[in-house]
């Protein structure tokens, strides 16, 4: 039986594969975007103007796909309520415009691959933030399972191999990552919140609505970068990664993840995350020379046990409750 199985999913798996492969290339493409290649060869586009043209790329193909999927069923492209213009404006703000700032600019910080071991701590915080947003119970067992990962994250941290960047430098990097994860783990509650009114909502949606408002809350902040300096010239390497940010990790990689839940379901797709981090330090290392070491794979393993026991817990807790 279970060779049936892989016979009828082995395309989707590997798609989710894929998937994995370009979640963690934008890594190296963040660092790329945000500090250059090297200090001879540096970055011309600032934090919050990189985020807002992958964006303006993503929106650009959502709102086509949103006109192609009306003959399939009732799309929505815009909130249908205040409630929801409310709750996308809250996603807007912690998805698009404070996950992106923090991810452009910690990468200009610190290594890829060092970023890639990090962020997935974002379940540990999901479930944290959903104690006093969801209710959730926590645990010892969740609390050693965090006191796992955040060791996991200091092994990364203070014995990474990539000593060419200086370690204060990646101890702000670092933090920005943390924070961006903790923005992210507040969007997966209040888009689970969302997903629990039964207006019928698919996720596709509710990400496009928080894409274009994050996009028109990261306008101001451009303007404010931007002025009084001269109009950037991103060179053509420049373009063709936003354009691969935008298109192919926000939005094709999405579509795809998504195929993937509803054909094997959430927890075997999901399971394919923890592969992100795997391409990421692989993608520092093929595309920016970034060092692999041991304390990478140390910390990694941490941070998967750590992961793992929370996300465990959580899940008991909620069936007994």
């Amino acid at each position: 039986m279970l060779g049936d199985y892989w016979k009828r999913n082995m395309g989707t798996h590997l798609l989710l594969v894929l998937v994995a492969v370009i979640w963690g290339s934008t890594w190296a493409a963040g660092r790329f975007l945000s500090y250059g290649l090297n200090e001879e060869n540096p970055a011309t586009l600032s934090a919050a103007t990189s985020a807002w043209l992958r964006y303006a790329f993503a929106v650009s193909v959502f709102f086509l796909w949103s006109i192609s999927s009306r003959a399939e069923r009732s799309f929505l492209f815009l909130p249908p309520d205040r409630e929801s213009w409310v709750f996308s404006i809250w996603l807007g703000l912690l998805a698009t415009m404070a996950y992106h700032l923090l991810f452009m600019h910690g990468m200009r910080w610190t290594a890829a691959g060092d970023a890639s071991l990090i962020i997935p701590m974002n379940p540990v915080f999901t479930v944290l933030l959903a104690v006093p947003m969801l209710g959730q119970r926590i645990s010892t067992r969740m609390s050693v399972g965090l006191l796992i990962g955040i060791s996991g994250v200091a092994v990364v941290v203070g014995w990474s191999p990539n000593s060419g960047i200086p370690i204060e430098h990646r101890i702000i990097g670092d933090l920005m990552i943390l924070l961006a994860a903790l923005s992210w783990a507040a969007t997966s509650n209040l888009t689970k919140i969302m997903l629990s009114w039964e207006k019928g909502y698919s996720s596709l949606e509710i990400v496009v609505w928080y894409s274009l408002t994050g996009w028109a809350l990261l306008s101001p902040w451009v303007i404010v970068e931007n002025w009084g300096a001269a109009v950037p010239e991103p060179s053509s390497a420049e373009w063709m990664t936003i354009a691969y940010l935008g298109v192919i990790s926000t939005v094709l990689s999405y579509v795809l993840f998504a195929k993937g839940i509803e054909l094997i379901g959430p927890t075997a797709a999901s399971s394919y995350v923890f592969l992100v981090p795997v391409f990421g330090v692989l993608g520092g290392w093929l595309l920016l020379g970034e060092e692999i070491g041991a304390s990478m794979i140390l910390g990694f393993v941490l941070i998967v046990i750590g992961v793992t026991e929370v996300q465990r817990e959580s899940e008991r807790l909620s069936a007994v409750s």
